[in-house]
């Protein structure tokens, strides 16, 4: 069992990281400062450096816990049954639900920083995911395929099924873009309806 100070450490460290999301959803990721959220906390500067160094610090447990929420949401869909499009919906919902975590893993990069490769590990489950889900489906040879049984090696030391890789590669492409610009508020004013797109995005690649 945790001793009090563990706890009470736990909880402390748990508060940092909600008001940097309050701060990120607010003000955007230049804005993230650890003295702006100590200050706010009631606490001294060289206090809450005591739990977190630095702020790329921070920022890495940020996009790690973002990083495990898609993942752990997406490998439980599949675990559930869905098939490539109950994968998508998964991934819409996920992103809708807090774009600002969304934009967080998949926006503009933070000048200076460089993500840890354990980072880097928990996106590539999404894909190991996605892989398998396109494995099922019937295989279709591309030009691109025989580029990546040359060059491509998923994690793990296994081969990716060249056919599987390249469909899940214009799955995760495409979606996300559509995902992107949805999120950033781009398609406003242009009077449809951003979940049909998606659907017929998923439509068009089921069938290209």
């Amino acid at each position: 069992m945790a001793t009090p100070r563990e706890r009470y450490r736990a909880q402390v460290h748990g508060e940092i990281k909600r008001h940097a999301w309050e701060q990120l959803a607010t003000s955007g990721m230049s804005a993230l400062s650890l003295n702006a959220i100590a200050k706010r906390m009631g606490m001294s500067g060289p206090a809450l450096y005591r739990y977190f160094a630095s702020r790329d610090e921070l920022l890495t447990e940020l996009i790690g816990d973002g990083y495990r929420s898609l993942a752990d949401a997406v490998k439980a869909a599949f675990d559930a049954g869905a098939d490539v499009a109950g994968l998508a919906h998964t991934i819409r919902a996920w992103a809708l639900d807090d774009p600002h975590r969304y934009f967080l893993i998949y926006g503009t990069p933070v000048p200076g920083y460089r993500a840890p490769d354990e980072t880097t590990t928990i996106s590539g489950e999404i894909m190991t995911v996605l892989i398998e889900a396109h494995a099922a489906l019937p295989p279709r040879r591309t030009p691109f395929d025989t580029h990546l049984e040359t060059h491509s090696q998923w994690a793990g030391g296994s081969p990716a099924p060249a056919s599987a890789l390249h469909r899940a590669l214009s799955f995760w492409t495409r979606l996300h873009g559509v995902l992107s610009l949805e999120l950033a508020g781009h398609f406003a004013g242009m009077q449809f309806d951003p979940a049909q797109l998606f659907d017929q995005e998923l439509d068009d690649l089921s069938g290209a």
